[in-house]
């Protein structure tokens, strides 16, 4: 089975290297940097956990957390573990994102049982919100897969696959989805809305046809067609 990633950003190395030696006995495997402006150089869609220190020189915890939410999207859980201890930080914490917090000093024991319990809880949800027999949508790891591997898709494929998918019934326009998928980006035409669904068609194999052309409106998801899909399968 496949070990589940964490990094640690904290700016005191000792303390990341014990996280480090002792989360790994325990079957983690773990990286740490030392400060928020280089996690965020990180290809933090790798990891399955973030533990961030909140008083780090420069960028700090809370910064960083609004980063990964806001600007990058990126849901992945994140524990806190700081010396601030005033109920008002705490709360400031977890009303921007995070899922625990825990006071230093700590019992390495806690942090893992804490660690265990949010991964849990967060597979659990994807396994639960998030799945449709042979098509998985994983937000946590950024990858769609089918029957339980992942298939290659680029970055505005996978985008516009989940925008479809998240909202099945309702159809987009080729301008909604620029608008949404390609923002500010110059020199897109709606011509690269229809090459990215037929791209995404071809590499969702029968699963492709979830995706519908509404004509003279734009696209959307039929997840009545998974049904439909389920019993052809079990025909085969």
């Amino acid at each position: 089975m496949q070990k589940m990633r964490i990094l640690v950003v904290d700016d005191e190395i000792d303390l990341c290297e014990i996280l480090k030696f002792n989360l790994e006995l325990n079957g983690f495997k773990v990286n740490y940097v030392n400060s928020g402006e280089k996690a965020l150089k990180e290809d933090l869609n790798l990891y399955d956990l973030f533990i961030f220190d909140v008083m780090m020189y420069g960028f700090n915890g809370f910064d960083l957390l609004k980063v990964i939410r806001l600007q990058k999207k990126i849901i992945t859980p994140v524990i806190f573990i700081t010396a601030l201890s005033d109920e008002e930080s705490i709360i400031n914490g977890l009303q921007i994102g995070a899922d625990d917090y825990i006071k230093k000093p700590f019992m390495i024991k806690k942090v893992i049982a804490r660690i265990n319990k949010i991964l849990e809880r967060s597979n659990k949800k994807l396994n639960t919100s998030s799945f449709n027999f042979e098509l998985i949508l994983d937000t946590m790891k950024k990858r769609v897969l089918i029957e339980n591997l992942p298939i290659d898709l680029t970055r505005k494929e996978y985008d516009l696959f989940t925008l479809l998918y998240n909202k099945p019934g309702k159809v987009y326009s080729r301008t909604e989805i620029l608008n949404i998928i390609w923002g500010d980006e110059q020199f897109v035409l709606g011509r690269t809305i229809d090459v990215n669904v037929t791209r995404l068609r071809k590499k969702l194999g029968k699963w492709g046809a979830c995706i519908v052309t509404r004509s003279g409106y734009g696209y959307y998801f039929d997840d009545r067609k998974i049904e439909t899909l389920k019993t052809q399968l079990k025909a085969v």
